[in-house]
């Protein structure tokens, strides 16, 4: 079983960018797909990133596409999101969470989530 922790939140104005972080533990990281999802007020949880085990397939919401950038470090059991351009439509509280082996846009597919960290884009 892994435990994920979110860090790298806060308040941000808009056009700026943000780096979120995901520690992760257990010996296993490495086999993991890894997620990023966020939740914005009254609104449903959405996926935003994923990475492969390897690190080799990358997905992203056609929103973030072109400015948010995740990477992995398996030798950290880190996983990162980098947020560049952001919008005051970014708002929201960030997500990591983790599946085997292999990545996936589908949220109900990742049995491990973090507690979540604010993204708060000014406008």
């Amino acid at each position: 079983q892994v435990q994920l922790v979110e860090s790298g939140g806060g308040l941000v104005q808009a056009g700026g960018s943000l780096r979120l972080s995901c520690a992760a533990s257990g010996p296993t990281f490495s086999s993991y797909g890894m997620g990023w999802f966020r939740q914005a007020p009254s609104k449903e949880r959405e996926f935003v990133a994923a990475v492969s085990w390897s690190g080799g397939t990358r997905l992203y919401a056609d929103s973030v596409k072109g400015r948010f950038t995740i990477s992995r470090d398996n030798a950290k059991n880190t996983v990162n999101l980098q947020m560049n351009s952001l919008k005051p439509e970014d708002t929201a509280v960030y997500y990591c969470a983790a599946k085997s082996y292999s990545v996936s846009e589908n949220q109900k597919e990742y049995p491990y989530w973090g507690q979540g960290t604010q993204v708060t884009v000014s406008s």
